[in-house]
């Protein structure tokens, strides 16, 4: 056999190691163990009383309003629209004074960007929004250089806004997002969900990430998606073949079905090659000896 041929026989072999991989994969989310489960918003009847108006209601394939207006963290005023129609991007809602899980949002958000090798300002924008309309543009200011610095890739600053507003455009793009929040008098602290969202160029809502850390893999494939397959390479497209993203969970799963099919038609691809190999070896050539000219 030529070193070229077994060359060849090699990769389709790797093929189908990875296919069988992911067929794996599949049947490890089919059939799931004791790990921990996703995050998801109980329903309104299950709530306290405080927490009823808290939680995620998805919207996928709705228009965030572009004509809405906040500051960004020089003071500056902007639309929605001066950030659509170029790149998709992420939107994520917090409070820049929260003591808790925004802080745990934005540092899971940070280091799930840090293992995606796309960059924030090239292939895709973060858009952060404050929903209290008591924070000011220097606390926006403050939380972009402190997560810049975490993030730590160049060009990052023109691509990642950390922006705050008034009470009237905070509760319309929180609306639209379907991200339910609710003051607490007592402790002036907000009652409110963790999700980030990724958007299409033109601003529409496509997927909904949850929790407070962010799968690579997700965050990846939830922008080769929301791109329309604009960023992203041959094995995005591959993956997204084999994964589905589902609403309920906010991830994305493997599709056993697209997964055995995979794995068929490399297993016949490997199969045909061999069987190709070996017809075109002349009779009586021992198996493996190089053929002599």
């Amino acid at each position: 056999m030529s070193s070229r041929n077994r060359f060849t026989g090699w990769k389709l072999g790797l093929a189908t190691l990875a296919a069988f991989a992911l067929l794996g994969s599949a049947r490890a989310q089919m059939y799931p163990g004791n790990g921990m489960g996703t995050m998801a918003t109980p329903p309104t009847s299950q709530r306290p009383p405080m927490l009823k108006a808290v939680g995620v209601e998805q919207r996928l394939g709705e228009q965030i309003p572009p004509n809405l207006t906040f500051r960004d963290e020089t003071g500056k005023p902007v639309r929605l629209a001066d950030y659509f129609g170029k790149k998709p991007m992420i939107l994520n809602l917090v409070y820049y004074q929260c003591p808790m899980l925004c802080g745990e949002v934005l540092s899971g958000l940070t280091s799930s960007l840090a293992n995606v090798k796309f960059d924030v300002g090239k292939q895709f924008d973060v858009i952060t929004v404050s929903f209290d309309p008591r924070e000011t543009p220097e606390m926006a200011a403050e939380k972009k250089h402190t997560f810049l610095q975490r993030y730590n890739r160049p060009g990052a600053e023109q691509g990642w806004h950390f922006l705050s507003g008034d009470e009237s455009n905070i509760a319309a793009l929180t609306r639209a997002a379907g991200f339910g929040y609710q003051f607490d008098e007592k402790t002036g602290q907000f009652a409110h969900a963790t999700t980030i969202l990724i958007l299409t160029p033109e601003g529409k809502i496509s997927r909904y990430l949850y929790g407070v850390e962010y799968p690579p893999k997700d965050l990846r494939l939830g922008l080769v998606e929301a791109s329309e397959n604009k960023i992203g390479n041959l094995v995005d497209a591959v993956l997204l073949y084999c994964y589905h993203y589902d609403p309920a969970t906010g991830k994305y799963g493997a599709i056993i079905m697209n997964i055995m099919r995979l794995a068929g038609v490399v297993t016949m691809l490997v199969l045909g090659s061999f069987m190709y190999v070996m017809f075109r070896r002349p009779q009586g050539h021992p198996l493996g000896a190089e053929r002599v000219r």
